[in-house]
């Protein structure tokens, strides 16, 4: 659900935001959210951009408020052991909303909550078991068709695809080893079978349609102003400079590469698993 504000504020004139029902509530009222936990909780340090020598690598970061990292399990490798949801929070490090696990041994596990999994659910990482939502196994165990997210590219090393907010993929065919997915990109490429995944499509889908409102709620996320090329002078850009107002003519970044509409894909890279390219 979104949430339009009323403009009371010039910062709110525009604001929407998503509403957050899925978290889990506690405390007077149930208006409170859930604290997270402690054990799962480690010291972010801040980069702002900047690579070991202290040089800004990335640029428009910096700034945002305090954050603990909470430590999540892309590789759901306790296996047979069921677990149950205890909460779903927030997470401030991603798009998505995580859910904590409560193991039947008596661990505690942060995984990427899918859409729809709710406090008391029961989860687990089984080839044998159920294919409900939140649940893990390997690719080959799964039925074709599955919408799935969280996933391996190498076994045993932990899910690399498909984490950020509403998205899923397809589980489209199997064979000799392989198993075809449809990527939320449209691209269509090939897995190992022994990789794991998560059934479900990831929380938070309407988190694109949200609007910051102002600049300073960007400045809290820690996003620094991005000024325009074609607002800068010759010596600071392609685009600098001119008589009056211009489109830039060849769109370029400050250091003179052609951009967009240019693939920027390492040709070194293999393209043997892309059966489809998510342009064509």
């Amino acid at each position: 659900m979104l949430k339009q504000f009323r403009p009371t504020t010039a910062g709110q004139r525009h604001l929407i935001l998503t509403t957050r029902d899925e978290l889990t509530r506690e405390g007077k009222n149930r208006r409170a959210a859930v604290q997270p936990e402690k054990s799962l909780l480690v010291k972010k340090m801040r980069t702002n951009g900047r690579n070991h020598h202290g040089h800004i690598t990335c640029r428009h970061k910096g700034g945002a408020h305090k954050r603990f990292y909470r430590i999540i399990d892309f590789r759901r490798d306790k296996e047979k052991v069921p677990a149950r949801v205890a909460s779903v929070e927030y997470d401030p490090n991603r798009t998505a909303f995580i859910a904590l696990l409560h193991y039947a041994d008596g661990e505690k596990r942060y995984i990427l909550a899918p859409h729809g999994i709710k406090k008391g659910d029961i989860v687990a990482t089984d080839d044998a078991g159920e294919f409900n939502t939140g649940c893990c196994m390997r690719i080959k165990a799964m039925p074709l068709g599955s919408v799935i997210h969280n996933i391996e590219i190498y076994p045993g090393r932990g899910g690399q695809l498909v984490r950020s907010a509403g998205l899923s993929a397809q589980l489209m065919a199997k064979s000799n080893g392989y198993a075809t997915l449809k990527m939320p990109s449209g691209e269509v490429r090939m897995i190992n079978e022994e990789c794991r995944a998560t059934f479900g499509a990831v929380s938070n889908p309407e988190r694109n349609l949200r609007v910051e409102g102002k600049a300073g709620r960007s400045r809290w996320r820690g996003i620094r102003p991005t000024v325009r090329g074609t607002a800068m002078n010759p010596v600071d850009h392609p685009h600098g400079g001119g008589e009056g107002k211009h489109n830039g003519y060849l769109p370029q970044t400050p250091w003179a590469m052609y951009t967009k509409g240019f693939r920027t894909r390492n040709k070194r890279k293999s393209t043997k698993m892309i059966i489809k390219d998510r342009r064509k």
